[in-house]
């Protein structure tokens, strides 16, 4: 099978999986997680096909929509991968960038490393930052039915991946806990130029959302 029939095969097959998805984890985030990693992966020396893998396949089944397990994505993106007939070394390694890209809070090590992994990782987390990264942060709490904004409730910037995955807060609490730690955890050059872009964007977005909230002009 070419490499080009591969990539058509699992875009068709994401697409259907993530027919119904949540908005901010549906086909059109690994579409644009898909693009920044070819976009990063011009600079870097890289397997562009585990990274084009590894971009469709690493939310295919993410755990906070199947109770929490992790093995869930693993195990429907290798049945995918063997179907295809991808080679095991291919399919360990993606495997290991599903298994390792997520961020599950701020003490949470990482125990695997690639350069493709680096790409991928970098180009997920872009989509959690700017613009976008604003819109699917409250999609994703309304989704949840959580509260926008809660003065007497404090950010918490230093939970286990359990606390960090059990958590309730408003979803401005996640700017802290999460999207602005971001900036400072990109792998490439490219992802750090990008990134320092977008966070500027959500410190302004910030700064109007406190305003609006306190009824100033």
């Amino acid at each position: 099978m070419s490499e080009n029939t591969l990539i058509e095969n699992t875009i068709k097959f994401v697409k259907k999986r993530l027919e119904n998805a949540e908005g901010g984890h549906d086909w059109f985030h690994i579409e644009r997680v898909l693009n920044n990693s070819r976009l990063i992966a011009e600079g870097e020396k890289a397997n562009l096909k585990i990274v084009e893998l590894g971009a469709l396949l690493h939310d295919i089944a993410d755990s906070k929509f199947h109770g929490g397990d992790e093995t869930v994505g693993p195990k429907v993106a290798s049945e995918f991968l063997r179907s295809q007939v991808v080679s095991e070394d291919i399919i360990d390694h993606v495997i290991k960038i599903i298994q390792n890209i997520s961020f599950k809070g701020g003490n949470v090590d990482q125990k695997f490393t690639s350069t493709e992994l680096d790409i991928v990782q970098d180009a997920d987390r872009l989509d959690a930052l700017g613009a976008i990264g604003i819109a699917r942060a409250f999609n994703y709490g309304g989704f949840k039915g959580r509260a926008l904004y809660d003065p007497e409730i404090e950010p918490n910037l230093n939970m286990s991946k359990e606390e960090y995955k059990a958590s309730t807060a408003p979803t401005i609490n996640h700017f802290y806990e999460k999207l602005l730690i971001l900036k400072n955890r990109m792998n490439t050059e490219t992802g750090k130029k990008i990134a320092a872009e977008r966070h500027q964007f959500m410190e302004l977005y910030l700064e109007q959302f406190y305003g609006e909230w306190k009824g100033k002009k």
